[in-house]
């Protein structure tokens, strides 16, 4: 193992297993799921920038969680897909604190991100007729710009204290990127106050969003009963059951992972669960989001009909 003022200067990422034909079989496996991952964010980004039915505050968020999934997934998959094929499972220290603050920063813009996509579908079932006023562009774009500002400074906070971490013991990564369970469990001495950094992150950044999501929720339920009809409630519902979906699969996830001590990790199920959130999830939302929606699949057919006339 190599050091650098007692700490390492690259690590080994063992990634699911050293099986050749197992790796062979997982790199064709995060391949596929990396292709349908470029191209359906890329796909809904495209239809939301190019129809004008589609500029509207609640596209807008989705089209940021669209590029937050796209640049998310990039983070992680090209480096997995390397490990699998390669006998270089190296990673240097460089490397490894800049997947690692970049994770972070994304994972935290799309809590917040989660947040304020709950806000918006409080106020389009709340006050529809004055949706148009309340989610202006000007505040639009101010909950984005702080969702991308707040999840990278508390990325720079965990980073920070991460990289002072003394990485005294062994070097090799028993996950597939990354992340704080794995390196915390290389750490020789992690102290109070390291913990205790983590459970802030975790309170700022997924419980308070968390929080926030649920009471929009509960005033939307409580919007939704105050409609009279049967179809109008299921129509108000069917606003926000994609976001609901997305909430329910990415911060339960993130929640089982970081909410508890470290004594508690551990790395075989940590690292399935953790594929799910980092591979997978960035996968299924353009998905989550376009399958049931009326609305993104007339901008495809338009798009595609456009393609054809070109033709």
């Amino acid at each position: 193992m190599e050091r650098s003022n007692h700490n390492v200067t690259e690590f080994i990422l063992v990634g699911f297993t050293t099986d050749p034909v197992m790796q062979l079989i997982l790199f064709v496996v995060f391949l596929d799921v990396y292709s349908v991952t470029l191209m359906g964010n890329t796909m809904l980004i495209t239809l939301i920038c190019n129809d004008s039915q589609l500029h509207t505050p609640m596209y807008s968020f989705i089209g940021n969680l669209s590029f937050l999934d796209l640049w998310y997934s990039s983070v992680y998959t090209p480096k997995i897909l390397l490990t699998c094929i390669s006998e270089d499972k190296s990673i240097s220290f460089a490397g490894c604190i800049a997947q690692f603050f970049f994770s972070a920063g994304l994972a935290y813009s799309e809590c917040y991100l989660l947040a304020a996509m709950a806000y918006d579908r409080y106020v389009a079932i709340s006050n529809p007729l004055l949706y148009a006023q309340v989610m202006s562009k000007r505040l639009c774009i101010f909950l984005v710009i702080c969702t991308y500002t707040g999840g990278f400074i508390n990325s720079t906070i965990l980073t920070s204290n991460t990289v002072t971490l003394d990485f005294c013991g062994d070097n090799v990564i028993d996950d597939f990127f990354c992340d704080v369970p794995p390196l915390v469990k290389l750490a020789c001495d992690v102290k109070d106050s390291y913990q205790e950094m983590l459970y802030f992150l975790l309170a700022s950044n997924v419980i308070t969003p968390s929080v926030l999501i649920l009471a929009s929720y509960l005033f939307i339920i409580a919007a939704i009963l105050r409609i009279c009809s049967t179809q109008g409630r299921l129509k108000a519902f069917s606003t926000c059951s994609s976001h609901l979906i997305s909430v329910t699969l990415y911060y339960g996830s993130i929640l089982y992972i970081y909410s508890r001590p470290s004594s508690s990790y551990f790395l075989e199920r940590d690292k399935m669960v953790s594929t799910f959130y980092t591979v997978v999830f960035p996968m299924l939302n353009p998905m989550i989001y376009s399958l049931r929606n009326k609305d993104v699949k007339e901008a495809l057919k338009k798009l595609l009909k456009l393609k054809q006339l070109e033709a």
